[in-house]
């Protein structure tokens, strides 16, 4: 097993640079800032429908109002989309061009949305004459069509402002005027060539865009949907994952279309009292494939902090358990470390496969729907599957088989890794015995930094230090900035963190003195790097274990920060080691351990 892990840790640069791709950051991160609609929308859906469950229906004026916002909101999905995914790809493109000649944003979603419209709304016009819109390829049936609109609109408006094919006016033309004079050559092309482009098309094919995409997808659509295809999106994942990839960032820009237009036809199902049964969903993947993160790290989590004897797989476990109940589990993938460690290579990668195999079977000849609503990706996976899929017995039964085949499938790599620890610990027991040492945990010094050790005299406003903090989804962010404002509001220090999801984070960066990068994101450094220099601001990565020490002593994370500040001559390379390099920097064992056990910490 160490072999494999091996030449599977050689694939990493190859998929860190896939990973790292601008287009399926675009994707992603444009659909970061379309969540809230997503979730917004979900909500009344659930409001205008769960109580239907129990035989309890709105008034229609009532129900019509509640649809009526979601109409409004999912209803246009792909619309906002192609501007989203259009806004993140201008913003990658830019750090390629002077600053003072950057590519407008707003410019650039503007000609999004009408280029979308025109290759995938269709018009027609009533008996009075009226121009109207057909809405059937506005929602998440043209999100496809969205992202080649929000891939190509972009990429027109780099070629005119590289070469220069812009409308130029006099110096003493005030800049804003100069600067709209400057969109319109750029703005007219994209538009003419997404015009054109749909009269030819329509021609050729006697439809538009979005829906010919659609019906050329349809059989992938479907083998998506299957044992075979399900096991390759959730196994992708994991695998992603287990060599120190964040996996979702990969796999989920090629499925969210399929995921989004599933739920809204299993919803629509659902409503006409049909059985609902596309599978591929996010909810099957925050609450099936994932429980309690990738993985499905929900119940080693708790056997760790349960019946581990390790003291150190006890005290691990115990500080995950919450977090990996919302779904946030880099503290048990780090911390333990499960990724990259040959004695969970199995379990890790074919339990989540099992786990949506086993839901398919629910849905395939137990009668039970699949996902009809979408959920923050943060609720506990148990109630997120039972809300999910429409509050029913089966989804019950299928949590307590869940949990039930989890832990079965991870005990035996368990109970071996407990053993491996907890002779690791005996070992190093008794060689501190020998030394007439006492055995203690390794950690680092604190240092007590005060409001005078913090080098305000290098911020933008000299007042206080802005540190932001990214991760993938602004979940372990999050834990470390709210731990450094805790800090700072007891100890009066001068120092304000905010935590942001990575693709979530532009608009908060330029306002910053240091933006700390969690290792799950490792990938996205040498980007990240572009954007910190241009917005002048210092950017710190770290390690894996590294980092969730961090996120539980915030007087250590102010510390490495504020060392980091005052030592610019050195090298970021001391944190750039692979976030799948579990071993703390500050942990070094001096003792030599086996190969295996060399293996395991990886």
């Amino acid at each position: 097993m160490n072999t494999i892990v091996k030449q599977i840790e050689k694939a990493q640069p190859f998929f860190k640079k896939l990973s790292a791709n601008i287009y399926l950051q675009a994707v992603r991160d444009g659909f970061i800032s379309l969540m809230p609609i997503i979730i917004f929308s979900s909500l009344f859906i659930l409001v205008a429908d769960v109580p239907n469950i129990w035989g309890f229906y709105w008034p229609t004026n009532v129900s019509d109002g509640l649809m009526k916002i979601y109409n409004y909101s999912m209803g246009v999905l792909s619309l906002m989309a192609a501007a989203n995914v259009a806004r993140a790809l201008t913003k990658s493109l830019n750090l390629r061009l002077p600053k003072i000649n950057q590519v407008p944003v707003a410019s650039v979603m503007f000609a999004s949305q009408i280029a979308f419209l025109l290759v995938a709304v269709d018009p027609f016009t009533n008996k009075a004459g009226l121009l109207f819109f057909t809405e059937g390829y506005m929602g998440t049936k043209g999100l496809l069509a969205s992202f080649l609109v929000g891939f190509i609109v972009p990429n027109l408006y780099y070629l005119c402002f590289k070469n220069h094919i812009t409308l130029k006016m006099p110096d003493s033309v005030p800049q804003n005027i100069s600067s709209a004079f400057a969109n319109i050559i750029p703005f007219a092309l994209s538009t003419s060539v997404f015009g054109l482009f749909d009269v030819f098309f329509r021609m050729a094919t006697g439809t538009n865009l979005a829906a010919w995409i659609i019906q050329v997808l349809a059989p992938l659509f479907t083998a998506a949907d299957g044992y075979i295809g399900l096991a390759i999106v959730y196994g992708a994942m994991a695998f992603f994952w287990f060599i120190g990839i964040q996996g979702p960032s990969i796999v989920e820009p090629a499925v969210t279309a399929i995921y989004l237009t599933n739920v809204e036809t299993n919803m629509k199902v659902f409503q006409a009292g049909g059985h609902a049964t596309n599978i591929l969903a996010q909810g099957t993947q925050y609450f099936v494939a994932t429980l309690g993160g990738t993985g499905a790290t929900l119940v080693i989590t708790y056997m760790f902090a349960l019946w581990a004897k390790s003291k150190e797989l006890k005290a691990i476990g115990r500080a995950a358990a919450i977090p990996v109940s919302f779904g946030v589990n880099e503290p048990i993938l780090f911390g333990a470390p499960l990724i990259l460690n040959p004695v969970f290579f199995i379990p890790f990668i074919g339990t989540p496969i099992l786990n949506v195999w086993l839901f398919k079977i629910f849905v395939d000849h137990l009668g039970m729907n699949g996902f009809i609503y979408n959920l923050p990706w943060t609720t506990p996976g148990p109630i997120g599957l039972f809300m999910g899929v429409g509050f029913s017995i089966q989804a019950l039964i299928l949590v307590f088989l869940l949990l039930a085949m989890d832990v079965a499938v991870y005990y035996p790599f368990f109970k071996a890794y407990d053993l491996q620890k907890v002779s690791e610990e005996n070992e190093k027991a008794a060689a501190a015995a020998a030394n007439g040492e006492t055995a203690t945990a390794d950690t680092d010094a604190v240092v007590a930094t005060s409001a005078g050790d913090i080098p305000l005299g290098i911020t933008k406003d000299k007042k206080d230090l802005n540190i932001l903090v990214i991760c993938a989804g602004g979940g372990t962010s999050g834990i470390l900035a709210n731990a450094l404002n805790k800090m700072a509001k007891e100890k009066k220090l001068p120092i304000e963190a905010a935590a942001a999801a990575y693709g979530a984070h532009g608009d908060l960066l330029p306002d910053m003195d240091v933006a700390v990068l969690a290792p799950q994101m490792d990938a996205m450094r040498d980007s990240l790097k572009k954007e910190t220099d241009k917005s002048d601001v210092k950017m710190i990565t770290t390690t894996g274990k590294q980092y969730i020490d961090l996120t539980r002593h915030a007087d250590k994370a102010l510390s490495f920060i504020v060392d980091k500040l005052q030592n610019k001559d050195s090298d970021d390379s001391d944190t750039k080691d692979s976030d799948t390099n579990t071993k703390d920097t500050n942990d070094q064992d001096t003792d030599e351990k086996s190969d295996k056990s060399k293996g395991d910490s990886k």
